[in-house]
């Protein structure tokens, strides 16, 4: 049977979900689609967002990180007896926006989806990063603001972080963009070393769900050799075009994918490969044939695989595919490493959101399986602090748009982003109007 919350419990929640309102729901999220946040430029709407949360009622601030980028935060301070409590969400869209850097590769145009500009369609709003990650931080936000509406008497800490580059990036190639490290969850480590701590983490991301563990992942940087020619060369003198043989490893590669996937698929996760860019040769002229042509991948790994033994199982795959096609040449290098991590199930705070998913669904919670993305919670996971993740379910075919990739990130039901704000109110109660002690005689 699901766990049920205590009859004062039950009652402050009762009251918190009271506090919920769907226009100003909807309001917030169009307020934070209109402000655009590309990975690197967040400050505006963090800054815009750290007024939001005074206004809740919680101690807003704005934390800069440079000129351009930056987070929010907030806190509802208890009476210092009960267990802190971060909720957390990125809010750096994975596009930028415009023409000049998302087209060819989003498509021969900007939808209206992928465009910083909020549109209302009834129970939806559309608009770059409406669901992913703005819904789930308006959803954050508007869990705190209930809270302090209701006047729930919290023994522990509230803490809201709404966090800069949030997404799996590095920094954008334009000339405004300062650091490399951009992205990555830069803005989720550096809010936890400028000391936004806590005993448990709620992470706000895609998924109808309470999950305790994710994927990370390790990037590779691969680079073909072969000789720089020129086409009018290319039958008198030795020739090998670089562009060709990559072809034929990225083919290798895509092929072990698979197995590398089915290999790793255990427990929440089943981890997979891509290769995600690839460069070689002039823009300019299709006269030349370059020496070297590099791409890169992403292989997500397990919570149970290391960095160190993906990079062998990768060296592994190269090594198979070289001995198949003996005249290629190549080099490579890992480039990029974040361990993926997991929360013990039986974790006061996987207990507390299961508990908050099954007083929604009124029946035993049900994980989702086959997962490979990543958010944050592996940066708040990696420093101690034990996470859990739920979020918002996909939308459904009364949608305004067939969902696709970037439908599913910028279209937003305002109807699961009320479900996702009563769930993290339950959590909220929970957790945070009970004693240290408490939570320690909870323990299974």
């Amino acid at each position: 049977m699901p766990r049920r919350l205590d009859p004062r419990r039950r009652a402050w929640v009762g009251a918190a979900w009271k506090q919920i309102d769907d226009r100003r729901l909807t309001d917030l999220i169009a307020e934070m689609v209109d402000v655009p946040s590309p990975t690197g430029e967040e400050g505006p709407l963090a800054r815009r967002l750290a007024g939001r949360l005074a206004e809740a009622g919680l101690d807003g601030r704005y934390q800069p990180i440079d000129d351009d980028q930056g987070n929010a935060t907030g806190r509802l301070r208890g009476d210092g007896t009960g267990p802190d409590l971060l909720l957390y969400a990125p809010i750096d869209t994975l596009t930028v926006g415009t023409e000049e850097e998302d087209v060819p590769q989003v498509g021969p145009e900007l939808r209206a989806d992928m465009r910083p500009a909020a549109v209302v369609d009834g129970d939806f709003v559309i608009g770059l990063g409406a669901s992913n990650p703005k819904g789930h931080g308006a959803a954050v936000i508007a869990a705190a603001r209930a809270v302090a509406a209701a006047g729930v008497p919290l023994r522990g800490d509230l803490l809201v972080g709404l966090g800069a580059g949030g997404m799996p990036t590095n920094r954008r190639t334009v000339p405004s963009a300062r650091r490399h490290n951009a992205g990555q969850g830069n803005g989720c480590s550096f809010m936890l070393e400028q000391g936004m701590w806590a005993d448990y983490a709620v992470i706000a991301k895609p998924g109808w769900t309470a999950a305790w563990e994710e994927v990370g992942l390790c990037w590779f940087d691969v680079r073909v050799h072969g000789t720089y020619s020129y086409v009018g060369s290319r039958h008198r003198m030795p020739y090998r075009n670089p562009i060709v043989d990559a072809g034929t490893v990225i083919a290798g590669l895509e092929a072990w994918f698979p197995e590398y996937a089915a290999r790793h698929t255990g427990g929440l996760v089943t981890p997979q490969g891509n290769v995600g860019g690839i460069e070689g040769g002039w823009r300019r002229t299709a006269s030349l044939s370059p020496a070297t042509c590099r791409f890169h991948v992403d292989l997500r790994i397990s919570p149970r695989t290391t960095p160190m033994q993906a990079k062998r199982e990768f060296a592994e795959a190269i090594g198979t595919i070289l001995a198949a096609h003996p005249g290629i040449r190549l080099d490579w290098e890992m480039t990029l490493a974040i361990p993926g991590t997991e929360t013990p199930e039986d974790d006061w705070i996987v207990r507390a959101a299961k508990t908050a998913w099954e007083e929604l669904e009124g029946r035993p919670h049900e994980p989702i399986l086959a997962n490979s993305g990543a958010t944050d919670a592996n940066i708040l996971r990696a420093r101690g602090i034990p996470t859990v993740r739920t979020g918002m379910d996909r939308i459904g075919d009364d949608a305004p748009m067939r969902l696709d990739f970037p439908a599913g990130m910028n279209v937003v039901d305002v109807r699961e982003a009320r479900r996702l704000v009563r769930a993290l109110v339950h959590t909220i109660v929970d957790t945070c109007t009970r004693t240290r002690d408490e939570i320690a005689e909870e323990a299974p």
